[in-house]
């Protein structure tokens, strides 16, 4: 069980630096947002798992996820939201059948939430794809925000 869950850290953490990488080059503001709101819940996907891997008697490798070599990212956004789309895809198909026969009733649930959040981040980067602005709910202004966003948070 704790060698799965693991490879699952491992795996997700590898995931979550990607978004990382993506969220500096996609500066289109509302799909910025998105990634930072994925960010979020991803942080908490590896909480989630550090803390059952430490519950199993492990230690998760103490990562910031932040940390390590970024991956290499394309500059086009369309290109950065279909891979990542690719991605999540690809994370979901490996892990489904998995989760669904471990014996741990908490493991197994804890790991189907975080799966279905993916599908919802999936979902959310392919509306993108189609040119939807709206991916976390309709937008205060009319006419939505404008503008981009840097590819960093200070600049000093």
């Amino acid at each position: 069980m704790r060698a799965l869950l693991e490879e699952c850290y491992r795996e997700k953490l590898a995931l979550r630096r990607r978004h990382a990488a993506a969220a500096r080059a996609v500066t289109s503001y509302e799909f910025n947002n998105a990634y930072q709101y994925f960010l979020a819940r991803e942080d908490m996907h590896l909480a989630w798992l550090r803390d059952a891997i430490a519950d199993l008697g492990g230690a998760p490798p103490p990562v910031d996820p932040a940390e390590g070599p970024a991956p290499a990212v394309s500059g086009d956004e369309r290109a950065v939201l279909a891979e990542d789309v690719r991605l999540i895809a690809e994370f979901v198909a490996r892990w489904r059948d998995r989760v669904e026969a471990l014996p741990h009733a908490r493991h197994r649930t804890m790991l189907r939430l975080m799966l279905g959040e993916m599908l919802e981040q999936q979902r959310a980067f392919e509306q993108a794809l189609a040119g939807r602005r709206d991916l976390l709910g309709r937008p205060l202004q009319p006419q939505g925000a404008s503008g981009r966003v840097l590819p960093t948070r200070w600049i000093e």
